[in-house]
């Protein structure tokens, strides 16, 4: 969405597609998940009177028109990409299939996955959980407009700390925006790092797969968590 109000600005998607091509050739494995929130939000929606289960399906096609967009523009740059969805509409993109997607990994593509989890009531973080698990992803790393997990919100609180390093617990306790309790719970039980860090930040989806210290990781106390 860049800094309009709504749809696709064509800046921040060529921005984003040139961050993971740069990425992508350091030859790491990247799948990408994919949000729709700035084409429809179901939970807003679904307050405004449209049933739940409807405005969560209506999310999950606003999810698949930015991943072919992203597709797009990643190809127009000799990025290999395969998109798959949740939800089945082969006209536009693969079902999702866990060992076919690893496989595109081993062979050098990019995935994108779309449609969330392909049932409503559950978020896109809870996508990228669960899609991190089933391809045996080392490291969860959410893009956001902020360079980090903060105590309060920093727009409204000049006090707020950031964090370089947070549990999960500590996150869930502290109630903080991060992701959804589903999907920290998730990354928790299945000891999944998540690194939370600025997406307009040039250079930073490459430096975080190089080891820099960029943004706020969130992991395990190295104890019960």
């Amino acid at each position: 969405m860049g800094d309009r109000s709504y749809g696709i600005d064509p800046r921040t998607i060529s921005f984003l597609a040139r961050e993971l091509k740069e990425t992508f050739e350091t030859g790491v494995q990247i799948a990408v998940v994919i949000g729709g929130g700035n084409i429809f939000r179901g939970v807003e929606a679904s307050a405004h009177g449209i049933d739940r289960a409807s405005a969560d399906y209506m999310g999950m096609l606003a999810t698949t028109i930015n991943a072919l967009a992203l597709q797009n523009v990643l190809e127009k740059l000799g990025v290999p990409t395969r998109v798959q969805s949740a939800i089945d509409m082969r006209e536009l993109a693969e079902p999702y299939i866990r060992r076919k997607a690893v496989r595109h990994l081993e062979k050098g593509r990019l995935v994108i996955f779309a449609a969330g989890t392909g049932n409503p009531y559950f978020t896109t973080d809870t996508a990228a959980a669960l899609r991190a698990m089933e391809i045996d992803a080392e490291v969860i790393l959410k893009g956001t407009k902020v360079d980090g997990v903060y105590s309060a919100d920093p727009v409204k609180d000049p006090r707020a700390k950031k964090y370089d390093r947070i549990t999960y617990l500590e996150v869930i306790r502290r109630g903080l925006k991060v992701m959804d309790s589903t999907a920290i719970t998730l990354c928790m039980d299945n000891h999944l790092p998540i690194v939370v860090f600025n997406l307009r930040g040039k250079g930073h989806i490459k430096g975080l797969v190089q080891g820099k210290k960029i943004g706020t990781i969130i992991e395990g106390d190295g104890k019960r968590d």
